[in-house]
Parts: structure tokens; sequence; C-alpha cells
């Protein structure tokens, strides 16, 4: 970082000298030493740190050039894709516990019963009269009235 004019670095973002940081470095390093690293090569105030380090965690989880493994952030570039394993269930996702045959019941991991046979009403007539056909729009002045 050094070769780089102070200039330079003070209009690059914290993502791009952690990008330089660790392709010096050539090892992974955890959030606060990457941020205290940034802090001081900018020479920003000490509390800067515990000011902004939640942004920038965040920043660098939406970044693919690098990968948090074990605690340490890495540049991804090192990492071959059998070596990253991604955690793909969704807090949203309900996982099976038990799957059984067609139209079977299934049971998720809160204990609720399911079942895969969807029942069809075939004997649904959408010709029925409209239940809208006597509805009577008012205008407000009608209301306070």
């Amino acid at each position: 970082m050094k070769e780089i004019k102070k200039e330079e670095v003070e209009n690059l973002s914290y993502k791009d000298i952690t990008f330089m940081i660790l392709d010096k470095e050539k090892k992974g390093i955890n959030t606060l030493e990457l941020f205290t690293k940034i802090v001081s090569i900018l020479e920003l105030p000490s509390s800067t740190i515990e000011n902004k380090i939640g942004d920038y965690y965040t920043s660098l989880t939406t970044d693919k050039r690098f990968i948090l493994l074990d605690g340490v952030w890495d540049l991804r570039k090192r990492h071959t894709s059998d070596k990253i394993i991604v955690d793909s269930i969704e807090e949203d996702d309900i996982e099976l516990d038990e799957i059984k045959d067609d139209n079977e019941i299934i049971e998720d991991e809160y204990g609720d019963e399911y079942t895969d046979d969807v029942d069809v009403d075939d004997d649904f007539d959408d010709t029925t009269d409209d239940d809208l056909a006597d509805l009577v729009v008012l205008d407000e002045e009608d209301l306070s009235e």
C-alpha cells in the first residue's frame, strides 16, 4: 500500500482497500483486523472502527470478491469451489422431516402435517350470479349525510 499515493487511497472504497490488503497478505484476516488496518491507512479516528464496522462487514458479505471462512476474510479467487460450502437453506424454507409416497402425510420440522394431494373442485361453476351486481358506490357527500 505504500506505493500508492495517499490521495489515491482516500478515493478508494473500503472494499477496494480490503482487496488490496488481502492480495498483499496472501492469507485470510478477520473483520476487526482488516478494518483496523483500513482506519490506520486512511488515518481515520479510532472511533470509526466502532461506528462503522457493522456497515463494513455487511459490505464485504455482499461483494463476490471476498469469502468468509472460519471467521476470516479471504479472496474468493484463492479458493476452489469444492472448498466453499454454502448453506442454501433460507430462513423461510421448510425442512421436511419425513416424506412419504404421493398423497400421504408429509411432516415438516415443526410437526405440522401436510398432504401433497391437491383437491380440485371439478364442480366449480363460474357462471354463477355476480355477487357484486347489486353493489352501490357512494360519493363522500352521500357518506356524510
